[in-house]
């Protein structure tokens, strides 16, 4: 069976209007700092807010493809999320959390009118879109029938309930290394390694076996997205991936963690066995 190929550059819409949200989070006066335009389409909204005197860029994988080179203050992405299939929107969502501040703002517009999800041909174009409603664990600051905005902010900036776990309560300071809806990376704080990530679900779960297969899918997902930013950023010579589920098997914080370890020629006498050192007696073989 031939694969459909989704087009979602071609909803992009030729605007001579500003957008309902850009024009609702300029009138709450939620714009601040330097602005990023993500999935900006054309652009006309970024153009007409700089020239009314806003810091704003655009970035567009289709229209405006030079990928910004810096982090902001506040992300605008309107109307992206609705015509990406879900491992897309797992990319949009890592890309803003990535060029996000730590004390940032990120608003997501989805639409809230579509009548039904799938893929469908293009009234335009002619050629296969996908759509779909979109709901995100984000708070709503704004929805009508016609779309929701949801504010979105680093992991660890979110006041959560009170809890012993450290990785519920994680410190406000700690470097991300990227997030998705429902999954967060970081730096551990007691590395193996240079670039050593832990990878967790957000909800509170010890035993990965016991996580639904969406969240398992998703820490997969940002598994893959950190090792491309790890092998960026500290360039190692391998990877050792692994996971401790209960007491027996050395998992001290009762947090489901997978562990992304970069590993280096020279950083061991002998590296044969990777992970069945987990006992040394069996390591080699």
């Amino acid at each position: 069976m031939k694969k459909i190929v989704n087009n979602p550059h071609l909803t992009a819409i030729e605007r001579t209007s500003m957008s309902f949200p850009t024009r609702w989070l300029k009138q709450n006066h939620l714009l601040k700092g330097e602005i990023l335009d993500f999935g900006c389409g054309f652009g006309y909204d970024t153009d007409e807010l700089k020239a009314q005197g806003y810091d704003i860029a655009g970035y567009d994988n289709h229209y405006r493809s030079e990928y910004p080179e810096k982090c902001f203050d506040t992300i605008i992405c309107n109307y992206v999320l609705n015509v990406l299939e879900p491992n897309e929107q797992a990319e949009v969502l890592m890309s803003v959390a990535e060029l996000l501040k730590p004390t940032g703002n990120a608003y997501f517009a989805v639409r809230r009118d579509l009548k039904s999800e799938g893929f469908r041909t293009h009234y335009v174009h002619k050629l296969p879109t996908y759509q779909s409603n979109v709901l995100l664990p984000y708070k709503s600051v704004f929805a009508n029938d016609n779309c929701e905005i949801y504010e979105y902010c680093h992991y660890n900036q979110t006041i959560k309930k009170k809890s012993d776990c450290v990785f519920c309560n994680l410190e406000s300071g700690k470097e991300l290394i990227t997030e998705t809806a429902t999954a967060v990376a970081f730096l551990d704080s007691y590395p193996v390694n240079p670039g050593h990530t832990l990878i967790i679900p957000k909800r509170h779960v010890a035993d990965y076996f016991e996580l639904s297969i969406h969240e398992q899918r998703a820490l997969w997902l940002v598994v893959n997205r950190c090792k491309k930013l790890i092998q960026k950023r500290f360039k190692p010579d391998g990877f050792n991936v692994g996971i401790n589920v209960g007491e027996a098997a050395g998992q001290s914080v009762f947090h489901m963690h997978i562990h992304l370890i970069p590993r280096y020629k020279g950083d061991v006498e002998n590296p044969r066995g990777g992970v069945r050192g987990v006992i040394k007696e069996r390591q080699g073989y």
